[in-house]
């Protein structure tokens, strides 16, 4: 399945030939943690709301969508439009202005059609099939986009990807140096140890078993602080588990949107990355750490607009 971005546009005018009219439809979307949708239709259509928004909820998954509705009257069918009962009254109310202004113009043929317009605008449209199809289109449209949009977004997160496994790679052959680093200084304090010893019982034989228990402690303490290989461990494997998810996302009604699993192992790289920089005792190390929290701050980004 397709990566979807939250981001998109679209627009269709569509003939509804059942009210002769011309119905524009105009979606735009940008990211938002939930289902966000915004209404700016004409009175007309404010009973339909609920059905609006019905469809919209069925199509679509995440993102902040404003939805855009204009009616038109249909040029080519103008007089199909025509209502009998509205000219009726039309006609009674221009004939009881007449008795009280009897100098007051008649209506002409165009403003007559023109006010036919804006009354049929001012009144409820009843709901069609065509109506629905139209909005189906219009929601197609914007799906695809939102769909070219989040393979762009792939591209750029599986080069993020591949650029953070490489630094990874580089932190591997740097643990024999930083053991050896720790090693050192290991053995320096054991030195500075007993020779504190000695100092502060001069002539008094030295027995090196009574510093043992310190020796196991240092030693714990140094496996515990040189021991990194957990930490790119899990990170390549929050990696391989994005790579996978990028390839085969979840669609847009799973409990579990592939962009809110994303997120959390975005989180959990920036976690790794972080401990691994705290555990480094090399200069080249912490460089190493500190590209991929610029890397994995970057994937971030692009991440929030996955749907």
């Amino acid at each position: 399945m397709a990566v979807y971005s939250m981001t998109g546009y679209a627009s269709v005018q569509s003939h509804i030939a059942d009210c002769a009219l011309v119905l524009g439809v105009e979606l735009r979307s940008v990211n938002s943690r939930f289902l966000d949708l915004i209404f700016k239709v004409p009175d007309s259509f404010k009973p339909h709301e609920a059905r609006l928004r019905q469809i919209f909820t069925e199509q679509l998954g995440r993102g902040k969508v404003e939805v855009r509705l204009t009616i038109e009257r249909d040029a080519n069918d103008s007089a199909h439009s025509l209502n009998a009962a509205a000219l009726q009254k039309l006609a009674a109310s221009q004939d009881l202005i007449k008795t009280w202004f009897p100098d007051a113009r008649a209506l002409s043929v165009a403003e007559v059609l023109q006010l036919q317009q804006t009354r049929r605008g001012d009144e409820a449209l009843e709901w069609t099939p065509a109506m629905e199809q139209a909005l189906l289109q219009a929601i197609a449209a914007l799906k695809s986009a939102r769909q070219s949009e989040g393979q762009r977004l792939v591209l750029v997160l599986r080069e993020k990807i591949e650029q953070i496994k490489a630094l990874a790679q580089k932190a591997g052959p740097l643990i024999p140096e930083l053991v050896e680093q720790q090693r050192c200084k290991f053995l320096e304090r054991w030195q500075e140890a007993l020779q504190a010893a000695q100092t502060a019982t001069p002539g008094t034989p030295l027995d090196p078993k009574d510093l043992e228990p310190k020796a196991i402690a240092e030693a714990t303490a140094f496996a515990i602080r040189i021991d990194i290989a957990e930490e790119l461990a899990r990170l390549n494997a929050h990696l391989d588990e994005i790579d996978q998810l990028l390839q085969k996302s979840a669609p847009a009604q799973a409990p579990y949107p592939i962009g809110k699993r994303l997120d959390f192992l975005i989180q959990e790289l920036h976690r790794e990355a972080n401990t691994l920089g705290s555990k480094s005792a090399l200069l080249q190390l912490s460089r190493i750490s500190m590209d991929m929290k610029v890397l994995i701050e970057q994937m971030r980004e692009q991440v929030q607009n996955i749907e």
